[in-house]
């Protein structure tokens, strides 16, 4: 069986060859790790999010990716914006919003990636900490320069996370913020040292995950790749 898996991507201003103008972009890490899982990818662009374009979509893959990239408005979640977030992407939170609601109702096998995460607590009515750096007091989970920074993770026994990774290991993270306040229907499934949410499940889920940091830029380690598109494949 070939298994489809969609991955949310970002619209940036781009500059190929003599064209400057804006493009669907998404970093190959990701595709790279979804087809050595065994899965075929497509591209879901940020777009209106109408009902009928959500479920189009939906009924095209067997699993869904919400990737990494900018800060979610934190308007979406009842906050004014911290000085050193990110210019807001109401296009590509308004889709990504939609495409996990509709995902989590029609039980679609789903992982999260760091905005991903957020992304899932935010739609299901979560806060998130808006900069980390004011919490714990320092940088350690983004150095800034596109450097990704190592660090451990423990994971909850009990959850489906614990069940694929293992009690504890190490992850790259490039992110500034993180989950505050957990939505309903999710389960905290592993924390950094400090406390930190890094992954959660989504309750009652046939495969639900989302986790904080890049297991991209870890391809020697596919196991939340594979585990998504095998659940995808059944």
């Amino acid at each position: 069986m070939t298994v489809a898996i969609g991955l949310s991507t970002y619209l940036e201003h781009t500059e190929m060859g003599l064209w400057k103008r804006s493009a669907t972009v998404l970093p190959k890490v990701y595709t790279d790790c979804v087809i050595a899982a065994g899965g075929v990818v497509l591209a879901l662009p940020p777009q209106p999010p109408t009902p009928a374009a959500v479920a189009r979509v939906l009924d095209a893959v067997d699993g869904l990716i919400i990737t990494g990239g900018k800060d979610v408005d934190a308007r979406l979640y009842g906050q004014e914006p911290h000085p050193e977030n990110d210019a807001p992407r109401p296009d590509r939170d308004a889709w990504e919003i939609a495409l996990v609601r509709a995902a989590i109702e029609r039980d679609l096998p789903f992982l999260g990636i760091c905005r991903g995460l957020q992304v899932l607590n935010v739609a299901l009515g979560g806060t998130l900490i808006q900069h980390l750096p004011d919490v714990i007091g320092s940088t350690r989970y983004s150095y800034g320069n596109a450097t990704f920074a190592d660090n451990p993770v423990h994971t909850v026994p009990g959850t489906r996370i614990a069940g694929m990774l293992g009690p504890e290991l190490t992850v790259k993270s490039y992110h500034h913020q993180a989950v505050d306040r957990v939505a309903d229907g999710l389960t905290v499934s592993a924390r950094g040292d400090d406390g930190v949410v890094q992954a959660v499940d989504i309750d009652g889920a046939r495969f639900g995950v989302a986790v904080q940091w890049h297991p991209e830029e870890s391809p020697d380690d596919l196991r939340l790749f594979a585990a998504l598109v095998a659940a995808a494949a059944r």
